[in-house]
């Protein structure tokens, strides 16, 4: 059974969900977290929905053997297409970005006018359209499918690298050219493109879910008086279904602190 002190569960295809367990634990130091990055089956983003749920409740098989007593879904594309089965097949709560994200870029938009940006698989799902038309439906919502920032994140083009910016430029034009004045991160990888993005669309506000989330997971705790209990110290565990130096060394760029050396776990058939 799960209690105040069990952990809480994070999971992501890969190391990009690491910017959300960032938020979660600067948020709630005193709690723990295990993280789970399906590296093996990465990226998400390309699957079909049925290869993504099945992905997602056998890493959430894994967390529930845990005694996790919440999950957070640290990936766009599995809170687009596989939210509502997670929520069925786990007996704890289960939080995506998506809403946190949407709501925060109602909060943000001065004309609203909001662009989004994603996987193939999120951008298709319209789950960020929806959700941010149940906050407010008379917003315009505008989509652009960004495959190729992954794989420059995970290559370390990030920055001032030329061809990355090229690549910006041309993904964003259509949103630009829609006047946009907020537009959301829709991949946990994108944060770490914020200084190219800035570049390409100037004054418009990028939004960041992860302190969203991080935020939300903690308003959930709370009203089911769950929190961590007072004085116990924090910590986090991590696993990759691939090669976990591998992940170890490419998580770092994404966690920003000191991550300890990941733990290989298998998850098909679990």
């Amino acid at each position: 059974m799960s209690s105040s002190h069990s952990p809480i569960g994070v999971f992501d295809s890969g190391v990009g969900g690491l910017t959300v367990l960032r938020a979660l634990a600067s948020l709630l130091p005193k709690e723990r977290f295990i993280y789970v990055g399906d590296t093996a089956r990465v990226p998400y983003g390309t699957k079909s929905p049925e290869s993504v749920r099945r992905f997602s409740l056998e890493i959430a098989r894994y967390l529930k053997k845990r005694h996790v007593k919440a999950v957070v879904v640290a990936c766009n594309t599995v809170s687009a297409v596989a939210l509502p089965d997670l929520r069925k097949f786990l007996p704890v709560p289960v939080l995506g970005v998506i809403e946190p994200g949407a709501r925060a870029a109602l909060a943000a938009t001065r004309t609203g006018r909001v662009g989004i940006i994603g996987t193939l698989a999120t951008i298709r799902s319209g789950a960020y359209e929806e959700a941010v038309h149940r906050l407010d439906s008379s917003l315009k919502v505008f989509c652009e499918a960004c495959p190729l920032f992954v794989p420059l994140v995970e290559e370390g083009w990030v920055g001032r690298n030329p061809v990355t910016l090229q690549v910006a430029r041309l993904y964003l034009k259509p949103l630009l050219a829609k006047r946009i004045d907020t537009l959301i991160l829709g991949c946990t990888h994108y944060p770490l493109l914020k200084s190219v993005l800035k570049k390409v669309v100037n004054q418009v506000e990028l939004i960041d879910s992860a302190e969203e989330t991080a935020k939300a997971v903690r308003s959930r705790l709370e009203q089911d008086g769950i929190l961590a209990p007072y004085g116990r110290r924090g910590e986090c565990e991590f696993f990759s279904s691939d090669d976990p130096v591998k992940f170890t060394e490419l998580g770092h760029k994404f966690f920003g602190r000191g991550l300890h050396r990941a733990e290989r776990i298998h998850l098909e058939g679990v």
